[in-house]
């Protein structure tokens, strides 16, 4: 299992970011091809300090060339407009594979 991980620093407007996010953005992520799932969660904090992000999204795949397709996908192509016009900015992205569960 693969996955694209996005890491999220606080937005000036934290609800406004939330309801683009969960309301808008994530149902367009959800039509992604060959995506098994989506998980999202808002960090809490930090065991020192204060939390360098505000939210993490993770979006797995079967294998890469599963995830390849999906990014080379039009519906990710929206997904990614969507995303740009609220989180121009604040977001990172990483691909990961998973090594154990």
């Amino acid at each position: 299992m693969v996955k694209l991980v996005a890491l999220y620093r606080k937005p000036a407007d934290p609800a406004a970011f939330d309801h683009a996010y969960l309301q808008t953005h994530v149902p367009l992520v959800k039509k992604i091809p060959n995506l098994r799932r989506v998980d999202v969660a808002r960090v809490t904090g930090a065991p020192r300090g204060e939390a360098e992000y505000y939210m993490i999204a993770e979006m797995y795949f079967d294998n890469k060339a599963a995830m390849d397709a999906a990014m080379a996908s039009p519906e990710n192509a929206e997904a990614g407009k969507n995303l740009m016009s609220f989180a121009r900015g604040l977001v990172t992205f990483v691909y990961a594979e998973q090594v154990s569960e």
